[in-house]
């Protein structure tokens, strides 16, 4: 459930946040949607892949952090984010209402008792308040900016399926479908004009950047591994 209502410096003087990363209060996702401003941030860390809106159909971008359901391999046990943290993860409790900043009331981050204030004295946005209106800032055009991009793809045929297939070092193995990259066959067959057109739109180097993180798949099964490693030696250590 959420309650989500327009920000207000008077209603909402003595509200409070936990900002900081934890699979309790929501960043446990395996797949984020992300924005084009920060595939370069994402893409020495993690696949950037495209998948379909279960309910539209519609084509999104996003950050590939883990295998599983609820499983976010950058997270670890203490709450620590080995990466760069996506914007939809980062933004917490609030979203846009129009042009006015909105927050949920009954997220888990909001905590009268710690976190970070919204307010200060005079009813004037804390520090954090303003990195969120910042945030917000970037990610809400950065949608349609996004939106475009995909457009882009779609109407040169350069979206193709792309299936996961790992195996780990405990035996199991994991087949991810409903996933989506470049076609690079359709790329390279693209006439001059319309690769010309893509560089100058920033697209090509976007593109590239999808491509290349599809490599990420082999990191993200390592620090899978890793994981396996630490678990089978803390049993171990619980045994002997």
């Amino acid at each position: 459930m959420t309650n989500i209502v327009v920000l207000n410096s008077q209603t909402h003087r003595s509200l409070r946040v936990r900002p900081r990363a934890s699979a309790l209060h929501g960043d446990n996702q395996r797949f984020v949607p992300v924005i084009i401003s920060e595939f370069p941030l994402l893409a020495v860390h993690c696949p950037i892949l495209l998948s379909k809106d279960a309910d539209t159909g519609a084509f999104y971008c996003g950050a590939m952090l883990g295998f599983d359901a609820g499983e976010n391999l950058f997270l670890d046990g203490s709450n620590r984010y080995d990466a760069y943290r996506p914007l939809n993860l980062q933004r917490g409790p609030f979203y846009t209402s129009g042009d006015d900043l909105a927050v949920d009331l009954d997220s888990s981050r909001i905590d009268p008792a710690g976190g970070e204030p919204l307010f200060d004295a005079g009813g004037e946005p804390t520090p954090y308040l303003q990195s969120i209106m910042a945030l917000m800032r970037e990610l809400k055009p950065g949608l349609e900016r996004t939106k475009i991009f995909i457009e882009t793809l779609m109407k040169l045929k350069l979206v193709g399926s792309l299936n996961i297939n790992v195996g780990f070092d405990d035996g199991t193995k994991r087949d991810v479908t409903g996933l989506y990259t470049i076609d690079k066959d359709v790329l390279r067959g693209l006439p001059d004009a319309e690769v010309l057109d893509l560089f100058r739109r920033g697209y090509l180097h976007l593109i590239y950047l999808l491509i290349g993180s599809v490599n990420q798949v082999a990191v993200l099964a390592q620090k899978k591994n890793q994981r396996f490693l630490q678990g089978s030696g803390a049993l171990a250590k619980s045994a002997g």
